[in-house]
């Protein structure tokens, strides 16, 4: 068990991704690295790396850190109750990138390592993660080679993995509220403890590097589409429901507040922009329409067959 080994893999995958995704952008990333100070609740450090207002993104941001801390936060131990009053040592990248294009989605990523340390014992590792997508015109081309590359990424390590993991993501990322997905999903798993450390760390840094195969792909083929005023309205209008599930739903969100953490970095995740309308629906037939119908509801997306490439109608 080497936490310095995940330590590396993690920030050479932030540092992979952000080169990656600021040679699409066009603008470069700025660095904010951070340490905690030693009378602060948490120890340790990190870098956050963001763009705001590029060719690509209006915002994204891709974040390393590194804590530990004297007392688990109580959404670690909801699983684990014998863990309660462990302290801590967790290390992850999380990233989230809002496009300016309406038909290109939302992406978020995350992959993390967690280790209780009670007094006199070893170390209880276990880890988590995924990829999930948002998009807010539905193209069936793109969930299909999203859920075929996380499909892809997992195989190695078990056939049971993939379906397992992408119901989990199903049920995780679903606004109770709204009685209604995030997105199309992909896959989620946390408290990974099967086999060790060693096959739970091989798992995840076969997900943390197809990322980039799963996203980079949907992006170059959608950027280049036109849009305007109604496009823009929707994608505003959906961000609200990102902005909602991030507050109310996410453990990753709960956890980060509540352990003490860098409230900066933890609301990296928010869009820039979003808007929110009184009961609104949209008009049956058209494009809006069709994100409810067709992609907002679980399918079965790595087995379809892949359509031809085309805006939705």
């Amino acid at each position: 068990m080497s936490f310095e080994a995940v330590r590396a893999y993690l920030l050479g995958l932030q540092d992979s991704i952000v080169d990656a995704l600021q040679a699409e952008d066009g603008k470069p990333f700025f660095t904010d690295a951070w340490v905690r100070e030693p009378e602060e609740k948490l120890q340790g450090d990190g870098r956050s790396r963001l763009v705001e207002d590029g060719g690509l993104l209006e915002r994204g941001g891709c974040n390393f850190s590194h804590v530990r801390g004297p007392q688990l936060p109580p959404s670690a131990t909801q699983h684990r109750p014998e863990l309660a009053g462990a302290p801590f040592e967790a290390m992850g990248v999380s990233l989230v990138m809002h496009p300016r294009n309406p038909y290109v989605p939302t992406v978020h990523m995350n992959v993390r390592m967690l280790a209780a340390l009670p007094e006199g014992k070893p170390p209880v590792t276990w880890f988590g993660g995924g990829m999930d997508l948002t998009p807010y015109y539905g193209f069936e081309e793109d969930a299909v080679h999203f859920h075929r590359s996380c499909a892809q990424a997992l195989a190695p390590f078990g056939e049971g993995l993939y379906p397992r993991f992408k119901a989990w993501c199903d049920e995780y990322f679903f606004l109770k509220h709204r009685q209604e997905p995030r997105g199309v999903g992909g896959i989620f798993y946390d408290d990974f403890a099967e086999g060790g450390f060693e096959p739970g760390f091989a798992m995840t840094r076969a997900v943390g590097d197809a990322f980039l195969k799963a996203y980079l792909p949907i992006v170059q083929r959608r950027r280049g589409l036109a849009w305007g005023e109604r496009e823009r309205e929707f994608q505003l209008y959906r961000r609200g429901r990102y902005v909602e599930f991030n507050l109310v739903w996410d453990r990753g969100t709960h956890f980060g507040l509540q352990s003490g953490g860098r409230t900066e970095s933890i609301l990296m995740s928010m869009p820039p922009h979003a808007t929110w309308r009184y009961d609104w629906q949209p008009a049956p037939g058209t494009p809006e329409a069709r994100l409810y119908t067709d992609f907002l509801r679980p399918r079965d997306w790595a087995a379809e067959a892949l359509p031809a490439a085309g805006p939705a109608a």
